[in-house]
């Protein structure tokens, strides 16, 4: 997965125009009950399951092949050319018996390769690794928007382009800020909403006409442009990497600003919106956004990988 530039926002001009198997019972009949006043310590992965905390006042159910296996991932993670299973069991601190018997099944899952000898981690870790990323950016996404929020009073919106549709990626607002609600599905009104419409304006002519092609324009409130070729027009006129103003066309009684940013190749934008009886606030709202991310741009590197 590669790593995107760091994003870079377009200015925002004052003169912006609006926008025209087993069953359980089978197990059940099979199972030994034990004595009456022993604990079953047979069971203790259900138990784990049931009581992950342990009973009141007690330390957590562990188990201790889960625990083993993990410091073998651990052991195999630290050697990038990987590692034999002699050294892996003394670096996890596990008799060779049991390290061969774990090392094996993590082989067999996919979460271990083996290579000329050597353990190295397999498709299955790189795909938790992978994972990990990106929850990782995406909670430093939405830590970044929370700030914004806070800093500005209106909900904020990420939102990108991505495989041939509008995705929004994070948004950030309060119960007295709510965001815009999702009253009609974002992927197939962007003709209708600022974030749509700063995404498609991003776009090559080709791929426009392919979206409007699978999502094409309607109204949807009385100002909403009313088909492809108008919205087409607008967007044509707009510029590809200007911001964009819109009243009332997806929402009645909602204003939003969106403007593009940067993110590597991909099509992104961030928004604002607020009540259409505050509409007054939404430039200097948009602008105050805009140089909130050119600051954390330039002070912390901020950059997403898509």
């Amino acid at each position: 997965m590669a790593t995107a530039e760091p994003l870079s926002a377009a200015p925002l001009s004052a003169d912006i125009a609006s926008p025209d198997t087993m069953s359980s019972d089978a197990m059940s009949a099979h199972a030994v009950a034990p004595p009456h006043g022993c604990r079953p310590h047979t069971y203790g992965d259900a138990q784990a399951e049931a009581h992950p905390e342990g009973p009141a006042g007690a330390p957590p159910t562990l188990i201790g092949s889960v625990q083993r296996a993990m410091r073998l991932l651990e052991a195999v993670a630290s050697h990038g050319e990987g590692a034999p299973a002699k050294q892996l069991a003394r670096e996890a601190s596990l008799a060779l018996p049991t390290a061969y018997h774990l090392l094996r099944t993590l082989a067999h899952e996919g979460y271990l390769r083996k290579e000329k000898g050597l353990f190295v981690l397999g498709v299955a870790a790189e795909r938790l690794s992978s994972s990990g990323a990106q929850q990782n950016r995406r909670g430093m996404i939405t830590d970044a928007l929370q700030h914004w929020r806070d800093a500005i009073g209106v909900p904020v919106y990420f939102s990108v382009y991505r495989e041939g549709e509008i995705e929004v990626v994070a948004v950030a607002d309060t119960p007295g800020n709510p965001a815009v609600a999702e009253w009609a599905d974002f992927r197939e009104t962007g003709h209708a909403h600022a974030i749509g419409q700063c995404l498609l304006a991003q776009l090559d002519d080709e791929s426009r006409r392919d979206h409007l092609d699978r999502y094409p324009a309607y109204s949807i409130t009385p100002y909403t442009v009313r088909d492809d070729r108008a919205l087409l027009r607008r967007l044509d006129g707009q510029g590809r990497m200007q911001p964009v103003v819109e009243r009332q066309e997806y929402a009645l009684g909602t204003v939003c600003a969106a403007f593009p940013i940067t993110v590597g190749s991909t099509a992104a934008t961030m928004a604002v919106s607020l009540p259409s009886h505050q509409a007054g606030r939404l430039l200097p709202a948009a602008r105050q956004l805009q140089n909130e991310v050119g600051k954390l741009v330039g002070t912390l590197a901020f950059s997403i990988s898509i």
